[in-house]
């Protein structure tokens, strides 16, 4: 270990001090390039706003909160495609099966459990999520074994399960929107009570930054126990301090965004405050809670467990890995059940944010999830990808539209737009592909 961290060859002597900085942080190259894509696209729309309408409101508390909270569902649902396409496998059903999801959740809660239970009973909406995940699962292992088991192709099994599983959310309800859903189930939407306020957010930030500080000690340590390369420490503080920085300024953002007067003097005639003098924050939304705890475990899962490592050794080289002994047809199962039930866990977000299931609801989803993933740096080819990517490629597909909706700019527009980003970055991943050979 002493000896790699004392090497010094001239290829190292002739790096430049932004490639020294590279290799001794291990920083991802192409990570950088999507911050830095994000952040032109947010700055861009702020100063196009503010030349166009005299005002920039893109980089605001407000847009930036309702920003994190539309990205929440494509974010969850981007995380399973990464291993998806990992595997070489497509999914083109997920808005489809969202789409149905939500519809049987939503007759659960508003036609069947209010006979059974009671209107307003504190488990409708748990048996409702749970029923969710479930319906998810059962369709995502349904395709998986067509795919798996009996060899039809991803591309086709999904395609005919983007028709069939939308049909069948219109054969649910025959066309008709459902509604109002339990209010408790409506939380994990977002909104004014659907987020956890000022001081438990900046809780939250504060175990968010004691996480990373404990990750990175873990980290090391775990390096020095095998005899691994050694960060320096410097890029340990740098690291860690960046990522803290990240965690208070977005949490300051979140907590910047106040209630809107209406839900004010609610609240205030509630309790018996004056709203003249109440002023009270979002603070980070339930549905953002639970995209970025989905990205923590998805993380996880595909670092530090054997049932990641397979993944990656089966999108590297699947014949390779079939001759490991690796159950190939099990695994490409699991990961379409893994899919079935991130999109259950979507579903629920996106229900309640709307209050309502409509027939409409999902739709095009699987294009946004697939762009998210192959824009935060999955390749299409297989065997490489990230869940951080993808959650920073959701953001930048969402910023995207959210820009161009705030700017005024046509729907015609904003699909070619977006289709023309999404073909930049297939050929972007092409030639570091190129590149890295």
């Amino acid at each position: 270990m002493s000896q790699v961290q004392s090497t010094t060859g001239p290829a190292l002597q002739q790096e430049g001090p932004f490639k020294t900085f590279l290799r001794a942080t291990e920083i991802d190259t192409r990570m950088l390039g999507m911050i830095g894509a994000l952040l032109l696209i947010w700055i861009g729309f702020h100063v196009y706003g503010a030349y166009a309408n005299g005002a920039g409101n893109f980089l605001t508390a407000r847009n930036l909160w309702n920003l994190s909270v539309q990205t929440a569902a494509i974010t969850v649902m981007a995380t399973g495609m990464v291993l998806i396409i990992v595997t070489r496998h497509i999914d083109l059903s997920v808005g489809a099966m969202l789409g149905v999801t939500a519809m049987l959740m939503a007759v659960l809660q508003v036609w069947v459990l209010p006979n059974w239970l009671g209107i307003g009973h504190p488990a409708i909406w748990i048996i409702t999520v749970i029923f969710g995940l479930i319906v998810g699962s059962i369709i995502g292992t349904f395709q998986g074994y067509l795919i798996a088991y009996l060899e039809i192709p991803s591309f086709i099994v999904t395609l005919g399960g983007l028709l069939v599983w939308r049909g069948a959310a219109w054969l649910v309800a025959r066309g008709e929107t459902i509604a109002p859903i339990d209010e408790t189930f409506s939380l994990i939407g977002g909104g004014p009570y659907g987020s956890i306020g000022v001081t438990a957010s900046w809780v939250l930030a504060v175990i968010a930054c004691v996480g990373v500080a404990w990750m990175l000690a873990s980290a090391r340590k775990q390096r020095a126990r095998f005899g691994f390369p050694m960060r320096p420490t410097w890029a340990d503080f740098f690291i860690g301090g960046v990522s803290m920085l990240i965690i208070l300024v977005a949490t300051y953002v979140m907590n910047s965004y106040p209630w809107p007067k209406g839900i004010i003097k609610q609240y205030a005639a509630a309790h018996n405050l004056d709203p003249a003098t109440l002023v009270v924050g979002h603070g980070w939304a339930i549905p953002v809670i639970i995209a970025l705890a989905v990205v923590l475990v998805m993380t996880f899962m595909t670092t530090r467990t054997k049932f990641g490592r397979y993944v990656f050794a089966m999108g590297g080289n699947p014949e390779a890995a079939d001759l490991a002994g690796i159950n190939t047809r099990r695994l490409t199962m699991l990961i379409f059940t893994l899919m079935g039930f991130l999109v259950g866990i979507a579903a629920s977000i996106s229900s309640a944010r709307l209050k309502a299931a409509t027939v409409d609801l999902g739709r095009n989803d699987e294009l946004y999830v697939i762009a998210a993933a192959v824009i935060g740096g999955t390749s299409l080819a297989g065997g490489s990808g990230t869940i951080y990517g993808a959650m920073i490629g959701a953001l930048v597909m969402q910023s995207l539209y959210s820009g161009m909706v705030l700017v005024g700019f046509d729907a015609a527009i904003q699909n070619m737009v977006v289709g023309g980003v999404l073909v930049l970055a297939v050929y972007v991943d092409t030639v570091y592909r190129r590149h890295a050979k």
